[in-house]
């Protein structure tokens, strides 16, 4: 069977034959090395058959010999649509020069809505997404991928909590949350003010309540500080919810370990990029080939998404910045290790407490290095409040 890819490229004609000399006119076609196939008769002195364009030119000195007349019926193949091609190429340079236009307005941004920020904080939003290039008309190719977009607004913004990013088509979702939203006015139920840890007394602020405490007074844990109860005893009383803040000074004792020696990895500032096409998910080079010239590195990988109308395509454009790095080995004296671990502990026990909390002292109670680590117990001092509320009933006899 003829290859018929082979054929195609070659181009094919179908030829018409008349005469009563068909059956010696074929036989001197094949003699002569000339390909045919599909050899159709149609009555007693006509057939068909095809054959390849460069064969077909050599033909005619044959036919006169057999006294036949042949003449070309269909030509198809490569060089035929080749040339129907470049004889409507206007036609097809309009068509390729329209799906190009909608296929780069399908992967350019064409809008941007922000939902859950205060008109200030949009236009902050709006001012950082300018800086990074995200913008009305820019190529999405050209901006950073969405998380990328989401960390350096919410580094970058110290008015938001949390930003969610998202690419529809071409338009950017962004949906904010903000901080120190404003906080919808309490009631609260009757209560007591009580101790949360024990503690001696260092300064106190009652709102409304009744305090049964006084300063250097020590507390123990769950003790009350300041009754919600007014009115006294054997007669009519009134229940309040007791706000205030109690301060004491109380007490932490933290463990911490530090290696003496640390190991870090940190970027030199070189860099290479690379860019390259996903097509089915098999990645196709097109600028930056071959391996990276560095011997530590670290890659980071942006994929854009290629859309073309509304839908995604399964083509992707892969950014890769390739950044070199270098393993650094940070040694601590003893002295170095010590104060370093007690910054560290200090920082631990901050994290546990209240913003307004302070420490006012502390003091290590035990040393020692250990598996090439310094270890040290450290007692804290603490000033807080303490005070935390505990509901009461109308059944609360005080």
């Amino acid at each position: 069977m003829k290859n018929q890819w082979i054929e195609f490229l070659y181009g094919r004609v179908t030829v018409k034959v008349l005469g009563k000399g068909i059956e010696r006119f074929l036989n001197v076609l094949t003699r002569n090395g000339l390909h045919i196939w599909n050899v159709k008769r149609h009555g007693t002195e006509t057939i068909t058959f095809k054959m390849r364009v460069q064969d077909a030119l050599k033909i005619r000195p044959y036919a006169r010999k057999s006294k036949c007349k042949i003449s070309f019926l269909r030509r198809s193949g490569a060089p035929f649509l080749l040339r129907r091609l470049l004889k409507n190429s206007g036609v097809m340079l309009g068509a390729a020069a329209f799906l190009f236009i909608i296929f780069f307005l399908s992967n350019v941004i064409w809008g941007i809505e922000i939902k859950g920020a205060k008109p200030a904080t949009e236009y902050q939003i709006r001012k950082e997404l300018d800086k990074m290039g995200v913008k009305i008309g820019k190529v999405q190719f050209f901006v950073d991928n969405v998380e990328g977009i989401q960390r350096r607004l919410t580094d970058n913004i110290s008015a938001l909590t949390w930003v969610g990013v998202e690419l529809k088509g071409t338009t950017y979702h962004l949906q904010v949350v903000e901080k120190n939203e404003p906080k919808k006015p309490e009631k609260l139920a009757p209560q007591n003010l009580i101790a949360k840890k024990k503690a001696i007394i260092v300064k106190r602020f009652v709102e409304t309540g009744q305090p049964v405490v006084d300063i250097n007074d020590h507390v123990e844990e769950g003790q009350l500080l300041v009754s919600g109860v007014y009115g006294q005893e054997g007669g009519p009383s009134e229940l309040v919810a007791a706000k205030g803040e109690i301060w004491g000074e109380t007490w932490y004792k933290s463990r911490v370990k530090l290696p003496l020696v640390t190991n870090f990895k940190v970027f030199t500032g070189k860099e290479e990029e690379k860019h390259s096409l996903s097509l089915w998910n098999v990645e196709i080079p097109i600028w930056g080939f071959g391996k990276p010239t560095f011997k530590k590195y670290e890659t980071e990988k942006n994929i854009h998404k290629i859309h073309f109308l509304k839908w995604e395509l399964p083509i992707s454009y892969i950014n890769k910045t390739i950044r070199e790095r270098e393993d650094f080995q940070r040694t601590y004296s003893e002295k170095e290790a010590e104060k370093n671990a007690l910054e560290l502990a200090k920082n631990d026990i901050k994290s546990e407490l209240d913003e307004d909390a302070m420490i006012i002292d502390e003091k290590i109670l035990h040393k020692q290095y250990k598996n090439g680590k310094v270890i040290l117990d450290i007692h804290f001092k603490i000033i807080e409040n303490i005070a935390v509320g505990q509901p009461i009933s109308k059944e609360t006899p005080e």
